[in-house]
């Protein structure tokens, strides 16, 4: 072993043309604008892929990334990039709105119009706690209420963490703040051998979620319509125009009456769109 292969994190120096290269890159292919602010957090996060793939320089690890034919090494260097950061029900005034007034007019439309195809896409889902939450929401809101045809897509750029969206299991402080009466219903305790106690997505609702992986800067391969679009604390990575690009191709798969919701960080401000304001955060397509 090499005094090199010895460094350490705090060790490998990330020059600016290095970080120029790497963020041409991110840019160019999934649309997240990093900018001189996030160079010392690039450069500690990739600095794991150095350790782990025993490289002594970030131009070899700009070079293996490159040349890597199965895009694996840019998932995962995408993966370290981006910040999955997420909850229960996080942002609850979307799924109040949802529950209190768009989610009750729309099942008796759809109900009085022969329809009871309710679609919905969590565009950027992270480790699966929004479009398990936006399950519950639609779920509760078609109780009593017949039979009805619901589906969610749940879309991500990181293999890795819809991985652990798709397997379902979630510490018991990651649900502590659900109504027990909805732990019960829809997610199953378990307890291990020492003690712990994590819950796991029910059967119903894994039976209307379909995990995907998605680049939305790529050709999307579904048309809608979607009743209703989060998309979250995705776009705070991307810049105005591929702000502008994005916004307009949801608005094209919602419905006409559609939901696009944002994160609590970002607006349609600055943006060209035909989208009604409804509140912060919340927008309607006529």
């Amino acid at each position: 072993m090499t005094m090199q292969s010895l460094q350490t994190s705090e060790e490998w120096k990330l020059t600016n043309g290095q970080f120029q290269r790497i963020c041409n890159l991110v840019y160019e292919h999934c649309g997240i604008n990093l900018h001189e602010g996030k160079k010392e957090l690039v450069r500690s996060r990739l600095s794991k892929m150095l350790r782990k793939y025993k490289l002594g320089s970030f131009d070899d690890y700009i070079k293996m990334v490159l040349e890597d034919a199965t895009h694996s090494a840019f998932s995962e260097m995408i993966d370290l990039i981006s910040t999955n950061l997420t909850s229960f029900f996080r942002e609850p005034k979307h799924f109040e709105y949802l529950m209190q007034i768009f989610l009750p007019s729309l099942i008796q439309k759809k109900k009085s119009d022969g329809r009871c195809r309710i679609r919905a896409w969590s565009a950027g889902c992270s480790s699966g706690e929004e479009p398990y939450s936006m399950a519950i929401t639609l779920l509760e809101a078609a109780r009593d209420q017949g039979v009805l045809d619901i589906r969610i897509l749940a879309s991500d750029i990181s293999t890795r963490i819809l991985q652990r969206a798709q397997a379902g299991f979630y510490e018991s402080d990651r649900v502590a703040n659900m109504p027990q009466v909805l732990k019960s219903r829809y997610l199953k305790m378990n307890k291990e051998k020492n003690g712990r106690i994590f819950y796991e997505a029910g059967p119903a609702l894994r039976n209307i979620i379909a995990f995907r992986y998605l680049n939305l800067m790529e050709p999307w391969p579904f048309r809608g319509p979607f009743d209703f679009i989060f998309c979250r604390n995705v776009m705070i990575y991307f810049d105005k125009a591929t702000q502008q690009r994005l916004v307009n191709r949801f608005w094209d798969l919602l419905d006409c009456g559609g939901l696009f919701f944002t994160g609590h960080s970002e607006s349609l401000t600055g943006i060209q769109h035909r989208f009604a304001y409804i509140q912060p955060t919340i927008y309607r397509k006529p």
